[in-house]
């Protein structure tokens, strides 16, 4: 069996996004819930990254936790940051192993859709060059849209996280269906255009099985559902749960 063919037996790797528990922190402007500590129980307990969001509001990951979460966690670090001055400048100081580039708007409540490739190309492709410079991974947050795809790989990034919020909103079984079909068709388009694929928003232990089955897809980025399951069982048990989940492709 080809090493090609072994990796797609694999199961994906797991990225957990320690964001919510900054959120924590945040509504006393305290140290605790420190990101860091819990960060550092995600890798005990078996994930292969950890992944923050630095949003331009600070509303929750601070430059300091990034900074820290570098030096300490050594498991690779994705940081997410939208095109904004300020957050590149930041990640192009603390370089992480990887940056995810994302829509944001001071507005909402989560990221709600896909970056636009297209509309953005121009900037996107100077940001590649910039962090690729640096020894920086890149990946964009796209919708599952073949053109997004195109776009991506033109641009020259490492990789594309294909954004699964509409499967994971998605109510009737018919739906669901079209929606994961939708993800499978883009992670194969991505795939041959010699893009890594992850995939993730809104997985929870519920819904994650069928995208973690998707051949392609060599990552799952899942934060929310990890750290509300944590509350009650705990952040180590909250991460082994999920990699349950995630842990074995189908045979066919």
């Amino acid at each position: 069996m080809t090493r090609a063919a072994l990796s797609e037996l694999s199961p994906p790797r797991l990225g957990v996004n320690v964001d919510h528990i900054a959120t924590v922190r945040q509504a006393r402007l305290g140290d605790s819930p420190d990101p860091v500590e819990a960060a550092l129980a995600c890798v005990r307990a078996g994930a292969d990254r950890i992944v923050c969001h630095l949003r331009e509001d600070h509303r929750h990951i601070q430059p300091r936790d990034v900074e820290r979460l570098r030096g300490t966690v050594h498991v690779p670090l994705n940081l997410e940051l939208s095109m904004a001055d300020e957050v590149v400048a930041v990640a192009l100081r603390l370089r992480p192993a990887s940056v995810t580039l994302v829509p944001e708007r001071r507005q909402e409540l989560t990221t709600e859709g896909g970056l636009d490739v297209r509309r953005h190309f121009a900037r996107l492709k100077r940001l590649v060059k910039q962090f690729q410079n640096q020894q920086i991974a890149v990946s964009f947050f796209i919708d599952p849209i073949e053109d997004h795809v195109i776009a991506t790989a033109r641009s020259g990034a490492n990789q594309v996280e294909l954004h699964t919020g509409r499967y994971a909103r998605a109510v009737a079984p018919a739906q669901r269906k079209a929606e994961l079909a939708q993800l499978r068709r883009a992670a194969q388009q991505a795939k041959r255009r010699g893009l890594l694929v992850a995939a993730g928003h809104g997985l929870d232990y519920h819904n994650v099985a069928p995208v973690a089955a998707l051949r392609e897809v060599a990552e799952l980025n899942i934060g929310f559902s990890i750290i509300a399951r944590a509350v009650f069982v705990g952040v180590e048990q909250a991460v082994r749960e999920m990699r349950a989940l995630i842990q074995r492709r189908p045979a066919a």
